[in-house]
């Protein structure tokens, strides 16, 4: 079979996105560990932040395994920075809240992520951005 040009380019595009991704978890860390946190466990945190979510919920929407989410949030828990209530729409999964707690940590993460984001953006046009996030949207919607 002819691997079409388009083709060529989007194997080379997904190694350069795993290769991203990589380093957008490591920039995440040094971000995050001051704060007693890590990419994983932040990106958790910011999948809460317009209110409670089963942790089914929060796979679906991240992407994520259910266990993955569940060891995440346990974790979370036992630091204190969310805790589980029962769910009126389902007896056995509870919902995930953020705490006071995390509330005032993504509050700073926020700030130090826009501080880093305007960093890594320095010499970048937002149309370029834009261009970017367009294309990843219309492959990832593809993909789904």
């Amino acid at each position: 079979m002819h691997r079409t040009k388009a083709a060529s380019r989007f194997t080379t595009l997904i190694l350069e996105v795993f290769r991203f991704h990589g380093r957008l978890l490591a920039a995440g860390d040094r971000l995050t560990k001051p704060l007693d946190l890590s990419s994983a466990r932040w990106q958790i945190l910011g999948a809460l932040e317009r209110g409670p979510l089963s942790v089914a919920q929060i796979a679906r929407n991240m992407g994520l395994s259910r266990q993955t989410v569940q060891r995440l949030a346990d974790e979370l828990e036992k630091t204190q920075f969310v805790r589980y209530a029962p769910n009126p729409d389902h007896k056995k999964a509870k919902l995930v809240f953020l705490t006071e707690k995390s509330q005032r940590v993504m509050k700073v993460l926020e700030q130090r992520q826009i501080r880093w984001a305007n960093e890594v953006t320095g010499g970048v046009s937002a149309e370029e951005v834009e261009a970017a996030l367009a294309l990843i949207r219309k492959l990832r919607t593809r993909l789904e």
